[in-house]
């Protein structure tokens, strides 16, 4: 159709992001970046992906071919998306957990990761919740990839404890971190003293398990973070009872995307106000 006199016809050329994950419809990342984008005019498409449990690697080649420009990678294919990379963000590499949850799509088919979680998880605890990390005595509950993807970012604590069900898989982590601090390994029912942050890495809250850690391990300065956001867990319902502050993973989700989106676009979005909106619900 011809335009008027003197228009240019153009077509808006829209960036494409995506979160791939299995499952995913639950994910709030859709919502979270396109309020950032919001904030500074801009117009993105961000979409839910998910990818069959076999098929990530060709799930992130489909989007590289259809011209997204990144994507957020949730569970379980964090360590699968490492894989991939070409190259990764100098704090992807100081973590050393050998998983990251952000890709940048460069071109020619590379592909830049990085991982954002550590700086979400600090970023909310600190900036949100108003505690200081530093010189505390800290428990890291779990073992797996999202224990891993955030210790990197806690090593000024004076001594982390890492629990979980088969301590031998904690193992591995502790020696990663001991040159840092004091670190142990630990089976939850051994858990004997109290700390100051203690961090629920675990699934536990998806099925509404009861962790077996004793009471001890919480006091009223205890702040207990789970890093489960949306439901009202029973590691939570556990630390309350026993006078601690607790928090869950809603504010450390909305900061992991800020960071990536600061990756992908260069801006730093405001996050007070998207937490804000989603406590509402």
């Amino acid at each position: 159709m011809p335009g008027y006199p003197g228009q240019t016809n153009f077509r808006m050329t829209v960036e494409k992001y995506a979160v791939i994950g299995h499952p995913i419809a639950h994910s709030k990342s859709p919502l979270i970046h396109q309020a950032f984008a919001a904030q500074f005019g801009k117009v993105i498409s961000y979409e839910k992906i998910l990818a069959p449990l076999d098929g990530f690697t060709e799930t992130v080649h489909r989007l590289q071919a259809e011209s997204f420009l990144g994507a957020n990678v949730t569970v379980p294919f964090k360590f699968e998306a490492f894989n991939l990379c070409n190259s990764l963000s100098e704090r992807a590499q100081a973590l050393e957990a050998g998983a990251v949850n952000t890709l940048s799509f460069l071109g020619e088919g590379q592909i830049r990761g990085d991982n954002t979680d550590g700086a979400g998880l600090r970023r909310d605890i600190e900036n949100n919740l108003g505690f200081s990390i530093a010189g505390k005595r800290l428990l890291m509950l779990g073992a797996g990839g999202a224990a891993q993807g955030v210790l990197g970012s806690l090593l000024d604590a004076a001594q982390i404890v890492i629990a979980n069900r088969t301590p031998g898989k904690a193992l591995p982590m502790v020696a990663a971190i001991r040159h840092s601090l004091e670190a142990s390994a630990s089976t939850f029912e051994a858990l004997d003293q109290s700390f100051d942050l203690v961090i629920n890495a675990t699934s536990a809250g998806l099925t509404d398990s009861k962790l077996p850690i004793p009471d001890c391990v919480f006091t009223a300065n205890t702040l207990a973070y789970d890093m489960m956001y949306g439901r009202d867990t029973p590691f939570m319902q556990q630390a309350r009872t026993a006078g601690a502050q607790v928090a869950d993973g809603l504010g450390m989700l909305v900061e992991q995307a800020a960071e990536a989106f600061h990756s992908w676009h260069g801006l730093r979005p405001q996050t007070a106000p998207v937490i804000k909106s989603f406590r509402q619900f």
